[in-house]
């Protein structure tokens, strides 16, 4: 009994040093919903190998002059005006945006997993911004 007891007071006193925030509870390692890897590439961590992959790719066609001004993370912030009131509805985060032989501006998104959230947002981008369209990449070497 008197084991049980102590067990007891120890257990109280740990949980005291928790609950109080003075021992950080362990947090757990999050795994992406999507079973993503982040991994760096060029001193740049991207959300996927896809997208790091993908990089690689512009990156060499970009030092071979067949693109230009190759840009990472490039955010579309999306907001409507309501009665006079300008409304922030979402913001959508494209994964890449060069310059083609042609000098036209493309915008990319490295996809493994199109989502029903991601086909919204890209129909929202594209009808907020005349004249852009987001490529959707599923194979980094295209």
């Amino acid at each position: 009994m008197i084991e049980h007891q102590e067990f007891l007071e120890k257990r109280k006193k740990e949980n005291f040093w928790v609950e109080n925030k003075l021992i950080p509870k362990r947090a757990k390692k999050k795994k992406s919903k999507y079973f993503a890897v982040k991994t760096e590439y060029d001193g740049i961590t991207f959300d996927s190998k896809l997208e790091a992959a993908r990089y690689k790719v512009l990156k060499e066609r970009q030092d071979k002059n067949e693109i230009s001004d190759l840009e990472v993370q490039i955010d579309f912030p999306c907001k409507i005006t309501v009665e006079g009131k300008e409304k922030h509805i979402c913001k959508y985060v494209a994964d890449f945006k060069y310059k083609d032989y042609h000098g036209d501006w493309v915008i990319e998104d490295t996809k493994g997993v199109i989502t029903q959230v991601f086909s919204l947002k890209k129909k929202l981008v594209e009808a907020l911004y005349p004249g852009v369209k987001i490529n959707i990449v599923k194979d980094p070497r295209v």
